[in-house]
Protein backbone atom coordinates (compact mmCIF):
# COMPACT_ATOMS: atom_id res chain seq x y z
CA UNK A 1 0.00 0.00 0.00
CA UNK A 2 0.99 3.30 -0.52
CA UNK A 3 2.23 5.40 2.18
CA UNK A 4 3.45 8.77 2.79
CA UNK A 5 7.06 9.04 3.70
CA UNK A 6 7.43 5.11 2.58
CA UNK A 7 7.95 2.96 -0.35
CA UNK A 8 5.33 1.09 -2.04
CA UNK A 9 6.82 -2.24 -2.39
CA UNK A 10 5.13 -5.55 -3.12
CA UNK A 11 6.24 -9.02 -2.84
CA UNK A 12 5.04 -11.22 -6.19
CA UNK A 13 5.18 -15.07 -6.31
CA UNK A 14 5.34 -17.68 -8.68
CA UNK A 15 4.08 -20.75 -8.51
CA UNK A 16 5.04 -24.27 -10.04
CA UNK A 17 3.70 -27.46 -9.63
CA UNK A 18 2.64 -30.77 -10.97
CA UNK A 19 -1.70 -31.56 -11.96
CA UNK A 20 -3.24 -34.60 -11.83
CA UNK A 21 -6.52 -34.47 -13.83
CA UNK A 22 -8.37 -34.29 -10.62
CA UNK A 23 -9.63 -31.45 -9.69
CA UNK A 24 -9.99 -31.24 -5.85
CA UNK A 25 -6.50 -32.67 -5.82
CA UNK A 26 -5.11 -29.70 -8.11
CA UNK A 27 -7.16 -26.81 -6.28
CA UNK A 28 -5.95 -28.75 -2.58
CA UNK A 29 -2.11 -28.46 -3.79
CA UNK A 30 -2.76 -24.64 -5.47
CA UNK A 31 -4.58 -23.90 -1.74
CA UNK A 32 -1.53 -25.06 0.05
CA UNK A 33 1.15 -23.61 -2.54
CA UNK A 34 -0.67 -19.99 -2.00
CA UNK A 35 -0.50 -20.66 1.69
CA UNK A 36 3.15 -21.28 1.28
CA UNK A 37 3.71 -18.36 -0.48
CA UNK A 38 1.85 -15.91 1.79
CA UNK A 39 3.93 -17.58 4.64
CA UNK A 40 7.47 -15.87 2.17
CA UNK A 41 5.21 -12.77 2.45
CA UNK A 42 3.66 -12.71 -0.75
CA UNK A 43 1.03 -10.49 -1.94
CA UNK A 44 -0.01 -11.00 -5.30
CA UNK A 45 0.45 -14.56 -6.16
CA UNK A 46 0.10 -16.60 -9.50
CA UNK A 47 -1.24 -19.83 -10.08
CA UNK A 48 -0.61 -21.71 -13.78
CA UNK A 49 -2.68 -22.15 -16.80
CA UNK A 50 -6.02 -24.11 -16.53
CA UNK A 51 -4.70 -25.95 -13.01
CA UNK A 52 -7.61 -27.89 -12.16
CA UNK A 53 -6.63 -30.25 -14.58
CA UNK A 54 -4.34 -31.59 -17.44
CA UNK A 55 -4.09 -29.90 -20.49
CA UNK A 56 -5.99 -31.30 -22.36
CA UNK A 57 -5.71 -29.89 -25.45
CA UNK A 58 -3.20 -32.47 -26.32
CA UNK A 59 -6.45 -33.86 -28.28
CA UNK A 60 -9.62 -32.72 -29.83
CA UNK A 61 -12.23 -34.55 -28.07
CA UNK A 62 -15.97 -33.64 -27.63
CA UNK A 63 -16.54 -34.67 -24.30
CA UNK A 64 -13.21 -32.43 -22.75
CA UNK A 65 -16.20 -29.61 -23.30
CA UNK A 66 -17.56 -31.07 -20.07
CA UNK A 67 -14.77 -29.45 -18.28
CA UNK A 68 -15.52 -26.04 -18.93
CA UNK A 69 -18.03 -24.05 -16.30
CA UNK A 70 -19.47 -20.95 -16.00
CA UNK A 71 -17.83 -17.91 -14.85
CA UNK A 72 -20.69 -16.84 -12.53
CA UNK A 73 -20.44 -18.54 -9.37
CA UNK A 74 -17.19 -20.89 -10.27
CA UNK A 75 -16.43 -23.03 -7.64
CA UNK A 76 -13.05 -23.33 -8.00
CA UNK A 77 -13.14 -19.39 -8.23
CA UNK A 78 -15.19 -19.06 -5.40
CA UNK A 79 -12.91 -21.13 -3.42
CA UNK A 80 -9.82 -19.09 -3.94
CA UNK A 81 -12.42 -15.69 -3.33
CA UNK A 82 -12.56 -17.30 0.02
CA UNK A 83 -8.76 -18.00 0.52
CA UNK A 84 -7.62 -14.26 -0.71
CA UNK A 85 -9.86 -12.55 1.66
CA UNK A 86 -8.82 -15.03 4.56
CA UNK A 87 -4.88 -14.48 3.72
CA UNK A 88 -5.21 -10.35 1.99
CA UNK A 89 -3.70 -11.77 -1.56
CA UNK A 90 -4.39 -11.21 -4.77
CA UNK A 91 -5.01 -14.38 -6.64
CA UNK A 92 -5.22 -14.21 -10.19
CA UNK A 93 -7.44 -17.98 -10.90
CA UNK A 94 -6.94 -19.26 -14.70
CA UNK A 95 -10.62 -21.57 -16.06
CA UNK A 96 -12.16 -23.11 -18.71
CA UNK A 97 -14.67 -20.83 -19.27
CA UNK A 98 -18.28 -21.62 -21.10
CA UNK A 99 -19.97 -18.61 -21.86
CA UNK A 100 -23.59 -19.35 -23.65
CA UNK A 101 -22.42 -21.14 -26.54
CA UNK A 102 -18.86 -20.19 -26.49
CA UNK A 103 -15.65 -21.26 -24.61
CA UNK A 104 -12.78 -19.31 -23.37
CA UNK A 105 -9.45 -19.55 -21.83
CA UNK A 106 -9.86 -17.01 -19.04
CA UNK A 107 -8.88 -15.48 -15.69
CA UNK A 108 -10.69 -13.83 -12.85
CA UNK A 109 -8.54 -11.85 -10.83
CA UNK A 110 -9.43 -11.73 -6.89
CA UNK A 111 -8.06 -8.98 -5.10
CA UNK A 112 -6.85 -9.12 -1.58
CA UNK A 113 -10.35 -8.84 0.39
CA UNK A 114 -11.84 -11.42 -1.59
CA UNK A 115 -13.61 -9.11 -4.50
CA UNK A 116 -13.74 -10.39 -8.03
CA UNK A 117 -12.66 -7.66 -10.16
CA UNK A 118 -13.15 -8.90 -13.94
CA UNK A 119 -11.86 -11.63 -16.10
CA UNK A 120 -9.22 -11.55 -19.00
CA UNK A 121 -10.53 -13.85 -22.15
CA UNK A 122 -7.24 -15.47 -23.61
CA UNK A 123 -6.80 -13.47 -27.34
CA UNK A 124 -3.97 -15.33 -29.02
CA UNK A 125 -5.04 -18.94 -29.42
CA UNK A 126 -2.62 -21.36 -30.67
CA UNK A 127 -3.51 -24.53 -32.75
CA UNK A 128 -0.49 -26.88 -33.08
CA UNK A 129 0.28 -30.91 -32.59
CA UNK A 130 0.16 -31.42 -28.59
CA UNK A 131 -1.61 -27.54 -28.27
CA UNK A 132 -4.77 -27.25 -30.34
CA UNK A 133 -6.71 -24.65 -28.32
CA UNK A 134 -8.52 -23.59 -31.38
CA UNK A 135 -10.72 -26.57 -31.08
CA UNK A 136 -11.75 -25.58 -27.40
CA UNK A 137 -11.59 -21.58 -27.34
CA UNK A 138 -13.14 -18.61 -29.15
CA UNK A 139 -10.41 -15.88 -29.27
CA UNK A 140 -10.92 -13.60 -26.49
CA UNK A 141 -13.08 -10.67 -26.58
CA UNK A 142 -12.29 -8.55 -23.59
CA UNK A 143 -9.07 -7.03 -25.10
CA UNK A 144 -6.24 -5.87 -22.97
CA UNK A 145 -6.97 -5.38 -19.31
CA UNK A 146 -5.64 -4.20 -16.28
CA UNK A 147 -6.77 -4.47 -12.46
CA UNK A 148 -6.38 -1.92 -10.10
CA UNK A 149 -5.94 -4.68 -7.22
CA UNK A 150 -4.99 -3.37 -3.17
CA UNK A 151 -1.37 -3.52 -4.15
CA UNK A 152 -0.11 -2.84 -7.89
CA UNK A 153 -2.24 -2.13 -10.68
CA UNK A 154 -1.39 -5.39 -12.96
CA UNK A 155 -1.81 -6.91 -16.38
CA UNK A 156 -2.43 -10.52 -16.76
CA UNK A 157 -2.30 -12.27 -19.89
CA UNK A 158 -2.10 -16.18 -20.69
CA UNK A 159 0.29 -18.59 -22.44
CA UNK A 160 0.32 -17.80 -26.53
CA UNK A 161 -0.14 -14.44 -25.17
CA UNK A 162 3.11 -14.28 -23.96
CA UNK A 163 5.04 -14.00 -27.67
CA UNK A 164 3.25 -10.66 -28.40
CA UNK A 165 4.89 -7.62 -27.64
CA UNK A 166 1.88 -5.93 -28.43
CA UNK A 167 0.15 -7.38 -25.48
CA UNK A 168 2.72 -6.43 -22.98
CA UNK A 169 2.67 -3.15 -24.20
CA UNK A 170 -0.85 -2.58 -24.12
CA UNK A 171 -0.99 -3.50 -20.48
CA UNK A 172 1.56 -0.90 -19.58
CA UNK A 173 0.12 1.56 -21.82
CA UNK A 174 -2.86 1.25 -19.32
CA UNK A 175 -1.03 1.90 -16.54
CA UNK A 176 -0.02 -1.95 -15.58
CA UNK A 177 2.44 -1.98 -12.84
CA UNK A 178 3.60 -5.65 -13.23
CA UNK A 179 2.75 -8.14 -15.82
CA UNK A 180 1.71 -11.71 -14.94
CA UNK A 181 1.72 -14.60 -17.35
CA UNK A 182 0.33 -18.51 -16.42
CA UNK A 183 1.10 -20.78 -18.95
CA UNK A 184 1.54 -24.35 -19.84
CA UNK A 185 4.38 -25.11 -22.49
CA UNK A 186 6.08 -28.23 -22.48
CA UNK A 187 7.83 -30.91 -24.68
CA UNK A 188 6.35 -30.87 -28.17
CA UNK A 189 4.59 -34.01 -29.26
CA UNK A 190 5.54 -34.10 -32.92
CA UNK A 191 9.52 -33.42 -32.18
CA UNK A 192 10.90 -34.09 -28.96
CA UNK A 193 14.16 -32.79 -29.72
CA UNK A 194 12.25 -29.21 -29.72
CA UNK A 195 13.14 -27.52 -26.54
CA UNK A 196 11.41 -24.01 -26.28
CA UNK A 197 12.17 -23.18 -22.49
CA UNK A 198 15.17 -20.24 -23.17
CA UNK A 199 12.97 -18.74 -25.92
CA UNK A 200 10.48 -18.74 -23.78
CA UNK A 201 11.86 -17.10 -20.93
CA UNK A 202 14.33 -14.55 -23.68
CA UNK A 203 10.82 -13.05 -24.58
CA UNK A 204 9.06 -12.66 -21.76
CA UNK A 205 12.66 -10.97 -20.22
CA UNK A 206 11.96 -8.76 -23.38
CA UNK A 207 8.60 -7.48 -22.37
CA UNK A 208 9.65 -6.94 -18.67
CA UNK A 209 12.73 -4.84 -20.32
CA UNK A 210 11.26 -2.86 -23.08
CA UNK A 211 8.12 -1.79 -20.74
CA UNK A 212 10.55 -1.51 -17.95
CA UNK A 213 8.29 -3.72 -15.23
CA UNK A 214 8.18 -6.65 -13.21
CA UNK A 215 7.34 -9.41 -15.11
CA UNK A 216 5.79 -13.21 -13.00
CA UNK A 217 5.49 -16.32 -15.22
CA UNK A 218 4.29 -19.43 -13.81
CA UNK A 219 4.32 -22.77 -15.57
CA UNK A 220 3.34 -26.70 -14.46
CA UNK A 221 5.81 -29.48 -14.18
CA UNK A 222 5.25 -33.04 -15.39
CA UNK A 223 4.41 -35.71 -17.85
CA UNK A 224 1.03 -35.69 -18.69
CA UNK A 225 -0.70 -38.12 -21.23
CA UNK A 226 -4.21 -37.78 -22.88
CA UNK A 227 -5.43 -40.37 -25.19
CA UNK A 228 -6.32 -39.25 -28.86
CA UNK A 229 -8.26 -40.09 -31.91
CA UNK A 230 -4.54 -40.95 -32.97
CA UNK A 231 -3.31 -42.58 -29.46
CA UNK A 232 -1.71 -41.44 -26.79
CA UNK A 233 -0.24 -38.04 -26.97
CA UNK A 234 1.92 -37.18 -24.41
CA UNK A 235 3.63 -33.71 -23.01
CA UNK A 236 6.68 -33.54 -20.32
CA UNK A 237 6.06 -29.41 -18.92
CA UNK A 238 9.67 -27.80 -18.85
CA UNK A 239 8.38 -25.52 -15.59
CA UNK A 240 11.74 -23.11 -14.55
CA UNK A 241 8.43 -20.51 -13.98
CA UNK A 242 10.40 -17.53 -12.88
CA UNK A 243 10.51 -13.66 -11.90
CA UNK A 244 12.40 -10.87 -14.26
CA UNK A 245 12.87 -7.19 -12.93
CA UNK A 246 12.11 -4.41 -14.91
CA UNK A 247 15.48 -4.68 -17.27
CA UNK A 248 14.45 -8.32 -17.90
CA UNK A 249 17.01 -9.49 -15.63
CA UNK A 250 15.69 -13.11 -13.61
CA UNK A 251 15.55 -12.27 -10.08
CA UNK A 252 14.00 -15.33 -8.71
CA UNK A 253 13.78 -18.94 -10.95
CA UNK A 254 12.88 -22.53 -10.51
CA UNK A 255 14.09 -25.55 -12.28
CA UNK A 256 12.42 -28.01 -14.64
CA UNK A 257 11.17 -30.86 -12.45
CA UNK A 258 10.41 -29.25 -9.14
CA UNK A 259 7.43 -28.29 -7.38
CA UNK A 260 8.59 -24.29 -6.58
CA UNK A 261 7.16 -20.89 -4.59
CA UNK A 262 8.99 -18.06 -5.99
CA UNK A 263 8.76 -14.67 -3.98
CA UNK A 264 10.65 -11.02 -5.40
CA UNK A 265 10.00 -8.08 -4.01
CA UNK A 266 9.95 -4.79 -6.00
CA UNK A 267 9.71 -1.29 -4.97
CA UNK A 268 7.06 0.08 -7.28
CA UNK A 269 7.48 3.92 -6.85
CA UNK A 270 11.48 3.76 -7.79
CA UNK A 271 11.00 1.72 -10.79
CA UNK A 272 7.94 3.88 -11.55
CA UNK A 273 10.66 6.94 -11.71
CA UNK A 274 13.11 4.30 -13.95
CA UNK A 275 10.26 3.85 -16.59
CA UNK A 276 9.64 7.82 -16.73
CA UNK A 277 12.90 8.73 -17.16
CA UNK A 278 14.15 5.81 -19.33
CA UNK A 279 12.12 7.32 -22.28
CA UNK A 280 10.62 4.43 -23.93
CA UNK A 281 7.12 5.54 -23.63
CA UNK A 282 8.46 9.57 -23.90
CA UNK A 283 10.01 8.46 -27.21
CA UNK A 284 6.68 6.34 -28.72
CA UNK A 285 5.48 7.28 -32.02
CA UNK A 286 2.52 5.75 -32.39
CA UNK A 287 1.07 7.72 -35.50
CA UNK A 288 3.98 5.34 -37.39
CA UNK A 289 2.50 1.97 -36.17
CA UNK A 290 -0.33 1.98 -38.19
CA UNK A 291 1.18 -0.94 -39.77
CA UNK A 292 0.35 -3.21 -36.59
CA UNK A 293 -3.22 -2.85 -37.47
CA UNK A 294 -2.46 -4.99 -41.12
CA UNK A 295 -1.72 -8.80 -41.31
CA UNK A 296 0.28 -8.43 -44.35
CA UNK A 297 2.19 -4.94 -43.74
CA UNK A 298 0.64 -3.30 -46.35
CA UNK A 299 -0.95 -0.26 -45.48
Amino acid sequence: METEGRRREVVVSSLQFACSDDISTNVAAAERLVREAHAKGANIILIQELFEGYYFCQAQREDFFKRAKPYKNHPTIARMQKLAKELGVVIPVSFFEEANTAHYNSIAIIDADGTDLGIYRKSHIPDGPGYQEKFYFNPGDTGFKVFQTKFAKIGVAICWDQWFPEAARAMVLQGAEILFYPTAIGSEPQDQGLDSRDHWRRVMQGHAGANVVPLVASNRIGKEIIETEHGPSQITFYGTSFIAGPTGEIVAEADDKSEAVLVAQFDLDMIKSKRQSWGVFRDRRPELYKVLLTMDGNL
